[in-house]
């Protein structure tokens, strides 16, 4: 017979592997395996693009993104580079993911009430000061252009973070992750915040209140029940260009449309049950019909409508597009912008590598992120904005801080906005290599420290047995 003891050790551990809602975690499972998927391609796409830009084939490189593409039709006039048109157009449908998993959390996960978002988005605040504040620390009193870059270090790579902690099984509780993916959103909706303020050309009003419309008459035919996705589409291209013309970044566009995407399917589950039912009993009815072959194709058609109209249209999106985005967009985007060349032997890279821009990126995201998280989740639990999940201690949060620090995607992103054409973005890119890799395995090391259940377990149960106690 089991000892309290015994009884209390088992009940910790059968508690620690219990599922959480289906309706939630699914997706949430689904979205970890493909950003951790997704973080191998990305890493795979970057290292070849060093490696192309160091390579005597180097000019092929960037004589290719370089290349321009123009594009003419009615009213549209497209003359980009490739680069751009993939950092303004198909990453367009990678914030529009974003966008997506943003409402979720709003809607039905970890932000969708203020108790529940307070602690994780405190954390996220203090990780995106504190980075900024230590980058203009470093370039303060030096080149006035290199201020610009204050926003590269606030940004968190969902999916390099995300396969991180991934790789790490039980050891990171289901709710610390759950509290790094929040703190993520959030650190998203701050990137997106400062990039539609700061890093906003010069207004072209007449465009941007074309876009408006377009979101208007997008918002109009979603309240009047339309379905047809080529509808959304055109709209969606739209308001695309309008807000590249308009002078705000058009991956704006994208979010916002994510934010639009409804969350809730047409039919509940018990609808879906009732509805389904009826198409399958008729099919049963038609099969005895002559004309049994017509008549279930149109049934087996019916019930593959009702079927997706149970479905939500943020679900049925984002299981379309993540995996686009993950294994396609975004890869592109890090072989598109992630080739800095190495001239000038190895004085030259040592200077570059600690140039106040590349140092100030580096610290920012290696120290500044784990510090202002950690900090900022220490004050909001003095303060009790919000206690931390189970099996999460302050120590994890540290970890997961320096997480947190792995940049790359948006960095990248927002290093473009910033120097365009500057050589700081050689500088800031450097930064970015570097202080995502120490982030990286800094947060891995910590976090691979920490005992999953079944060692404390183990453990537990070689200390009862020590005791004399016998194991059920």
């Amino acid at each position: 017979m089991a000892t309290p003891s015994q009884e209390r050790i088992h009940e910790t551990w059968l508690h620690s592997s219990r599922v959480l809602p289906t309706r939630f975690i699914r997706p949430l499972i689904e979205f970890t395996r493909v950003e951790a998927a997704g973080g191998i391609v990305l890493l795979i796409a970057a290292l070849v693009a060093l490696v192309w830009a160091n390579s005597p084939w180097y000019e092929s490189y960037f004589n290719l993104f370089d290349a321009h593409v123009e594009l003419s039709g009615w009213v549209i006039h497209i003359d980009e580079s490739l680069k751009h048109l993939i950092n303004d157009g198909l990453m367009a449908v990678f914030f529009f993911v974003v966008g997506l998993e943003i409402k979720r959390e709003l809607v039905v996960g970890e932000l969708n009430s203020v108790k529940k978002a307070a602690l994780p988005a405190m954390a996220a605040l203090g990780g995106m000061v504190v980075p900024a504040l230590i980058f203009v620390g470093f370039v303060a009193g030096g080149e006035p252009d290199a201020i610009s870059g204050w926003g590269i270090p606030m940004a968190t790579d969902i999916a390099f973070s995300v396969g991180v902690v991934a790789l790490l099984g039980s050891r990171v509780s289901i709710g610390a992750k759950l509290f790094l993916l929040a703190l993520a959103i959030v650190d998203d909706i701050g990137a997106i915040a400062v990039i539609a303020v700061f890093y906003t050309d010069d207004m072209n009003f007449a465009w941007l209140a074309a876009a408006v419309v377009g979101i208007v008459v997008t918002y109009a035919a979603r309240r009047a029940g339309v379905q047809n996705l080529a509808i959304y589409v055109l709209l969606a291209l739209f308001i695309w260009y309008g807000f590249l013309e308009s002078g705000v970044h058009a991956t704006i566009a994208g979010v916002i449309l994510g934010l639009m995407t409804p969350v809730h399917a047409r039919y509940t589950d018990e609808q879906f049950r009732q509805k389904a039912k009826q198409v399958l009993d008729r099919w049963d009815t038609n099969r005895a019909s002559p004309h049994a072959a017509e008549r279930l194709d149109q049934d087996a058609l019916e019930l593959a409508a009702v079927a997706t109209a149970s479905v939500s249209p943020l679900d049925r999106l984002e299981h379309m597009l993540h995996p686009w985005t993950s294994f396609v967009i975004v890869p592109l985007f890090a072989l598109a912008n992630a080739g800095v060349r190495f001239v000038g032997g190895e004085e030259a890279f040592l200077e570059t590598l600690f140039s106040p821009v590349s140092l100030g990126v580096a610290v920012g995201l290696a120290l500044g992120k784990p510090i202002g998280i950690t900090a900022a989740t220490w004050i909001g639990l003095k303060l009790n904005m919000g206690v931390l999940p189970r099996r999460t201690t302050m120590r994890t949060v540290v970890g997961l801080g320096a997480l947190a620090g792995i940049g790359f995607t948006v960095s990248l992103f927002i290093t473009e906005l910033a120097f365009r054409e500057s050589l700081f973005g050689d500088e800031a890119k450097i930064g970015i290599f570097l202080g995502s890799a120490i982030a990286g395995i800094v947060g891995f090391l910590m976090l691979r420290s920490i005992k999953s259940p079944e060692e404390e377990f183990a453990e537990a149960a070689e200390h009862l047995a020590e005791a004399g106690e016998s194991i059920p």
